[in-house]
């Protein structure tokens, strides 16, 4: 019989699908790819694959290389079908602890690893330290939603982990997630070097401000996902403490690590930062991080927090945030959107610059993932297109701080 998997009741493939990015099958339950507990994975020879998924002639040439580090044998019999019932996917191995996991990535060399953190002889935080040390792995860490669990996964995103899945929802949207470290993988020696740019804007446009020059904004919105929590500490440890206007960010995060970031953030920046309320006022000199698993807008006095509705695949979605702020301010925004995968906000950033607002997109060198950005900037909707190191700045520039 196949194990309980109680735990992924509720996941959808809608939950895991993004603009028919993905294609998941999944293994379970009825256990129809395989046995319910899959022998530990050591195959390291390209082309083939594990006997519960060969004959499967979507799975021929596999071409992401997974390594999963896991102490419990659950986790590791668990997750090996589910990564591989998308046939972009390969588990070249399996490591039960932290040693075992950097001896295992310098050794088979896969693109991504997924690491546990508590685990024996070696855990998740010092093994991460070594396989980013070591090697030009991409590492997402399973976590649990716990207080103290949220806090060690953002110091582990700080040394280097690309993102993070939470171990009580098991593999949601684990493929999703492979995608983004692989593109994180792509992008990991890129410079971030280049000079500010100004995009081109047709002559029908309304004027716009010069790179550099004030802007008349009410209000300062930020979308961020993959690599956000460590671009906004870039962000917004440039700004003072005393900001002109409010400040929302809209970061894909699960509940429970959202108020975790928004300590730590606190405790490295001058601004005062906070997670975001219901019914809590909208002040200047704060920033306001949006919470997870619930939608944020804002009117031009407070925050309005409710659950989801099927607006939006994230929650907080940067799309929700930003229609808020062309309801409330027009074209008074400073739109701001940074590292991450997918196209969420690229659809209300575009329609608050036909109205006149000011939008200033990260660059792809400087990006852990280069999707949100590009979909705005190819959509005609970025004003600037800045590296990470600069935009602090390019915000204090245009909101006269």
């Amino acid at each position: 019989m196949c194990p309980n998997l109680s735990f992924l009741r509720g996941t959808t493939v809608a939950d895991v699908t993004e603009k028919k990015l993905l294609d998941v099958n999944y293994a379970f339950p009825g256990c129809p790819r395989g046995p319910p507990h899959a022998p530990e994975v050591t195959n390291n020879k390209p082309g083939v694959r594990p006997r519960h998924l060969q004959g499967n002639a979507r799975m021929s040439a596999p071409l992401i290389r997974v390594l999963v580090v896991d102490d419990s044998p659950f986790m590791r019999g668990v997750l090996p079908p589910k990564i591989e019932s998308d046939p972009r996917f390969k588990v070249v191995g399996t490591a039960v602890d932290g040693r075992d996991a950097v001896e295992k990535t310098l050794a088979l060399q896969p693109d991504v690893v997924t690491l546990d953190i508590d685990m024996p002889i070696m855990n998740g935080l010092d093994a991460l330290k070594e396989i980013v040390r070591q090697s030009t792995a991409s590492v997402i860490m399973l976590s649990a939603r716990t207080e103290q669990g949220a806090a060690i996964t953002l110091e582990a995103l700080a040394l280097g982990a690309v993102d993070f899945i939470p171990k009580s929802r098991g593999v949601d949207r684990i493929h999703e997630k492979l995608l983004a470290a692989v593109e994180a993988k792509t992008h990991k020696s890129r410079l971030s070097t280049p000079k500010p740019t100004l995009v081109l804007r047709p002559t029908t446009a309304p004027p716009r401000a010069a790179g550099g020059a004030r802007v008349n904004a009410k209000v300062c919105i930020i979308g961020s996902s993959t690599g956000g929590p460590q671009a906004l500490q870039a962000v917004l440890s440039q700004l003072p403490e005393a900001l002109p206007v409010p400040l929302v960010v809209a970061q894909h995060m699960p509940p429970n690590f959202t108020n975790a970031l928004a300590n730590r953030l606190n405790d490295t920046c001058k601004p005062k930062i906070v997670e975001a309320a219901d019914g809590m006022a909208l002040t200047k000199g704060t920033v306001y991080i949006s919470p997870g698993g619930m939608q944020t807008r804002i009117s031009a006095t407070e925050i309005k927090i409710s659950p989801d509705h099927g607006e939006s695949l994230y929650k907080p979605s940067v799309d929700v945030l930003a229609e808020s702020a062309r309801s409330a301010f027009g074209k008074n925004v400073l739109g701001v959107m940074l590292t991450g995968m997918g196209g969420d906000g690229s659809i209300e950033f575009g329609k608050l610059r036909k109205l006149g607002a000011h939008n200033i997109a990260q660059d792809q060198a400087s990006c852990v993932v280069y999707g949100m950005p590009r979909t705005l900037i190819e959509a005609g909707g970025a004003d600037e297109v800045l590296p990470l190191d600069q935009i602090g700045m390019r915000i204090r520039s245009a909101l006269g701080c």
